[in-house]
C-alpha cells in the first residue's frame, strides 16, 4: 500500500537522525525516500544505526541540500547548529515543507542569536518565517505552517514544567532553573568532557548561566503570558545515556496557594497527548526514557518570602532525544501534513 506523502532526511548519521530514520520507517502515511549525509556515504543506515539492520534498503546519500528536497513533501534537517541556516535558504527554493531541528531558526532576534550562538545569522530576513514548533504552545500555527523550528531539549523540557504559569499570567521576573541531560544530547563524537569512562562516574556543569537555550526558552515562555523574565539556567552533564531533568524555582504572588497551581496545571495539560501530570508521584527519567512523553509536577512552598513571594518548584522530565529533539519533530510534521500528531509515536518506551 503505497503511503501519502514524502520525506527526505538531511543529516541523518546522528544519534537525533537515528530517531528521525526510526519513526519514518515506522509512519504509515509518510515515506522515507532519502536520508542524506556526509558521513558513511554509500552505506546502509545501519551502518551507522544497528538497529535499523535489515530494516531498509536506503543508504546514506552525500546530496546537496535541493537535490535531497527534490519531490519532497517534507524535509527534517538533523544538521548541526550554524550549518542548518545555510542550506535552508537553497530547501526552501524547492517548495517543501521544513521542518529543522537546530537551534538556527528558533529565535526572533537575531543579536541573541549572536550572542549565544557565537555566529553572525546568514539568514535574518528568514527568521520570522519560522513556527516555534512546541504543539502545546503553538499547535494551530504548526498546523499550517511551512516552515517549523523545533525546540531544543532543554528548552522543551523546562518550557513544559513552566508553560502552567506562564499561561495562568503567575511567571514573573527571576526564575532559577537547574537541569540535568543525558550524554546523548552532547552527540556522536566523543570528547574530554563526554568520554564514558569521565562520564560515567561525574556530574558537572558546563555554560552556566550562558546556555544557548535560555534566550529560547525566555522568548517561548514570554510569548505564552510571562513578564519580565530573567532566567539564570545552569546545565549539568549526568552520566544517562537519555534524558533530562528539569528542576525550575519560579517565586508567585504568596496569596497563590497550591489548588491554584494544581488547577493551572490541569488546564493547560488537559487532553494533551503527549504531556502527563503524575497523581501519586513527581516526574522521573525512567518513566520517559525511549517515548516521547513529558512528565511534569510541582512543589508549592508553605510559607512566604520578605518581599510575600511564594517559590513554586516545577519539575519536568523529556526523553532528550525523542520529545527533546525528533520525536517532537515527527509531531510537528504530522500536523504540517494534516495528520494524527499521535502517528508512530505512542509507544510507552520501557521500564526500568
Amino acid at each position: 500500500m503505497s503511503k501519502r506523502f514524502k520525506a527526505a532526511v538531511i543529516g541523518g548519521s546522528g544519534y537525533g537522525g537515528a530517531e528521525l530514520i526510526r519513526r519514518l520507517l515506522l509512519h504509515p502515511e509518510v515515506e522515507l525516500v532519502r536520508v542524506a549525509s556526509v558521513d558513511f556515504v554509500g552505506e546502509p543506515l545501519s551502518a551507522a544505526h544497528p538497529n535499523l539492520e535489515g530494516l531498509s534498503s536506503l543508504t546514506f546519500e552525500e546530496l546537496p541540500p535541493e537535490k535531497a528536497a527534490e519531490g519532497m513533501d517534507v524535509v527534517l534537517l538533523g544538521l548541526p547548529h550554524k550549518v542548518s541556516a545555510h542550506k535552508v535558504p537553497a530547501i526552501m527554493k524547492t517548495g517543501t515543507r521544513i521542518v529543522d531541528l537546530s537551534g538556527d531558526f528558533r529565535l526572533k532576534d537575531a543579536n541573541a542569536y549572536k550572542r549565544y550562538y557565537g555566529a553572525e545569522h546568514p539568514s535574518v530576513d528568514l527568521l520570522g518565517q519560522f513556527v516555534y514548533g512546541l504543539p502545546e504552545l503553538n499547535r494551530a500555527r504548526i498546523k499550517t505552517a511551512k516552515y517549523v523550528a523545533s525546540p531544543g531539549c532543554f528548552a522543551t523540557t523546562i518550557e513544559l514544567g513552566l508553560l502552567p504559569l506562564a499561561r495562568a499570567g503567575l511567571l514573573r521576573g527571576a526564575i532559577e532553573v537547574v537541569g540535568i541531560t543525558g550524554s546523548s544530547g552532547a552527540g556522536v563524537i566523543p570528547t574530554a568532557t563526554t568520554h564514558h569512562p569521565t562520564r560515567a562516574v561525574n556530574l558537572r556543569t558546563y555554560k552556566p548561566l550562558e546556555h544557548q537555550h535560555i534566550p529560547e526558552i525566555v522568548e517561548t515562555l514570554e510569548s505564552a503570558g510571562a513578564r519580565e523574565l530573567q532566567l539564570r539556567f545552569v546545565p549539568v552533564s549526568a552520566p544517562l545515556p537519555r534524558g533530562i531533568f528539569a528542576t525550575s524555582f519560579a517565586h508567585v504572588d504568596g496569596k497563590t496557594g497550591k489548588d491554584a497551581i494544581a488547577a493551572a496545571f490541569a488546564q493547560t495539560f488537559e487532553g494533551e497527548p503527549f504531556v502527563r501530570v503524575p497523581k501519586k508521584r513527581l516526574p522521573e527519567v525512567a518513566a520517559v526514557s525511549g517515548s516521547n512523553y513529558v512528565e511534569v509536577g510541582f512543589a508549592v512552598a508553605d510559607t512566604t518570602d520578605a518581599d510575600g513571594r511564594r517559590t513554586v518548584t516545577c519539575f519536568s522530565v523529556s526523553d532528550n532525544l525523542i520529545k527533546g529533539g525528533a520525536g517532537q519533530a515527527i509531531q510537528s510534521m504530522n500536523l504540517m501534513l494534516g495528520l494524527d500528531e499521535r502517528l508512530t509515536l505512542e509507544d510507552p518506551g520501557s521500564w526500568p
